[in-house]
C-alpha cells in the first residue's frame, strides 16, 4: 500500500526552446508595469537575454535589479523600499538561482513593504507571512539550484558571523516559469559543472530523503536518469541544446523534489559553508558529494544494514550506469567511482582553496543546517560530520 504523502502545488511550466517568445503575452495578463531582476555581467554578455530585454522594453515599463553573487537581505529590502510605494504589476527574474531567489522574496515582499529580517528563518524576528505577493515569473539561465520551481527564497551574509537562511513561503512560488534551454547555452563550463553537480546533489539527496515519497522518487530518478545522459556533454560541448534541455529540465526537477522531500547532509553542511567563507553553492555540493555518499554507504552498513537507503543508493546506481541488471553492490560501487570521477574531471575544489581550515570544522558542525541533516538516511555522529568536512580540505 502506497503510503500517504504530501506535495506542494506547481506553478505553470513552459518548457522548450524558443518558449522565452511567451513571456511578453505572460506579463500582459498582469499588466504593464515590470520590475525585471537579472544578474549582472551574464545578462549583459548573453545576446539572447538582450534580445529579450529589448522587446520587454518595447512593449512595457521595465524598472530592472541586477543581483551579483549571493542576493542578501539587505539588496532585498533596498529594492523593496524603492518600488514598493508604486509597486509594479509582476516580478519578472531572468538569471541564476541568486536573481531568482532575490525576485521571489522581492515579489513576496511588495505588497507590504516589510524588511525580509521578519519572516527570515532563525535569524528574524519570526513574523508570520500571510502575503499577497506580487505575481512572479521565472526564466532561469542556468540548470543547478531548481530555485524556479520552489518556495523558499536563500538569502546570505557571508563572513566570520554570516548566514544563509530562507524566507519561505507557497504563496511565494512563481506563477509562471518559462524553462528554455536557448538561455542556458552560453553558461561557462566551469559555472554548468558546478550547477550540474547541484542539482544532481539536490536530486540524490532528495530521493534518499527519509521524507521521500512514491511522486518525489519518481521524479528525483527521471531527473538524475537525464544527468547521467547530459552533464558531461553540457561541460564539454556548452553549445549542445540537448544536452542543455536534459540538465534544465534536471535542475527544475530538483527544486520540486527538494521543496517536497528535503535534502541530506552535503546541504546541511553547504549552508554554513556557503556563509561563513566565499565559495559558490554548486562548488560546495560538488566539492562534498562523493565523500558524504560514501560516509552514508558505509555509516548504514556498519549500523544499520536494513535500512532502505542502501538499496536506493543501488537504484541511483543503476540508474546512473544505464544498468538495470547488476547488483546491489556493484551499482553502488558504480555510483561511488562515477562520482569520484566527476569531481576530478568537473575540478571541483577543495574547501581550502576558499580558506576553509581545520580550525573551523568545530563551527561548522555545530551550524549543519539541522532540517537536511535530520532528512540525511542516517543520522551522522558529529565525529563523522567531522571527517567529511576534513577529507575535502
Amino acid at each position: 500500500m502506497i503510503p500517504g504523502f504530501f506535495f506542494a502545488a506547481t506553478p505553470h511550466i513552459h518548457f522548450g526552446a524558443g518558449k522565452r517568445s511567451q513571456l511578453c503575452s505572460i506579463i500582459r495578463t498582469y499588466g504593464h508595469q515590470v520590475l525585471l531582476v537579472t544578474g549582472g555581467a551574464s545578462f549583459d554578455k548573453s545576446s539572447l537575454c538582450q534580445g529579450l530585454l529589448d522587446e520587454l522594453e518595447n512593449q512595457f515599463d521595465i524598472h530592472r535589479v541586477s543581483i551579483s553573487g549571493e542576493p542578501s537581505p539587505q539588496q532585498v529590502d533596498d529594492t523593496v523600499a524603492e518600488y514598493s510605494a508604486v509597486p509594479p504589476d509582476c516580478v519578472v527574474a531572468i538569471g541564476g538561482g541568486s536573481p531568482v531567489d532575490a525576485a521571489k522574496a522581492i515579489a513576496g515582499l511588495l505588497p507590504s513593504g516589510d524588511s525580509v529580517m521578519e519572516y527570515l528563518e532563525g535569524v528574524g524576528n519570526d513574523k508570520t507571512y500571510t502575503g499577497p505577493s506580487t505575481p512572479f515569473i521565472a526564466l532561469p539561465t542556468t540548470a543547478g539550484t531548481g530555485g524556479e520551481t520552489s518556495k523558499n527564497a536563500v538569502l546570505s551574509i557571508i563572513g566570520e558571523n554570516g548566514f544563509k537562511k530562507s524566507f519561505r513561503h507557497e504563496q511565494l512560488v512563481a506563477r509562471h516559469i518559462i524553462l528554455d534551454p536557448e538561455l542556458t547555452l552560453s553558461c561557462p563550463a566551469r559555472v554548468t559543472a558546478a550547477c550540474g553537480m547541484d542539482a544532481f546533489t539536490q536530486l540524490l539527496e532528495s530521493y534518499l530523503s527519509r521524507n521521500a515519497s512514491p511522486m518525489t522518487d519518481a521524479l528525483a530518478l527521471n531527473g538524475m536518469q537525464k544527468v547521467a545522459r547530459s552533464l558531461p556533454e553540457a561541460v564539454t560541448n556548452g553549445s549542445s541544446l540537448p544536452a542543455r534541455s536534459d540538465m534544465l529540465y534536471a535542475s527544475s526537477v530538483s527544486g520540486l523534489t527538494l521543496a517536497n522531500a528535503g535534502l541530506g547532509s552535503v546541504h546541511g553542511l553547504a549552508s554554513p559553508i556557503g556563509a561563513f567563507f566565499p565559495i559558490p553553492h554548486g562548488e560546495v555540493c560538488g566539492s562534498l558529494l562523493f565523500e558524504a555518499t560514501r560516509l552514508n554507504i558505509e555509516a548504514m552498513q556498519s549500523r544499520e544494514p536494513d535500512n532502505i537507503g542502501l538499496f536506493k543508493y543501488a537504484e541511483a546506481g543503476r540508474i546512473m550506469s544505464s544498468d538495470h541488471s547488476i547488483d546491489d553492490k556493484t551499482a553502488r560501487h558504480g555510483l561511488l567511482t562515477l562520482l569520484e570521477r566527476w569531481t576530478s574531471d568537473f575540478d571541483m575544489p577543495l574547501l581550502s582553496a576558499y580558506n576553509v581550515r581545520d580550525t573551523d570544522i568545530p563551527k561548522l558542525v555545530a551550524n549543519a543546517s539541522s532540517g537536511s541533516m535530520k532528512s540525511n538516511p542516517i543520522a551522522l555522529t558529529n565525529e563523522e560530520t567531522r571527517a567529511l568536512i576534513q577529507s575535502r580540505l
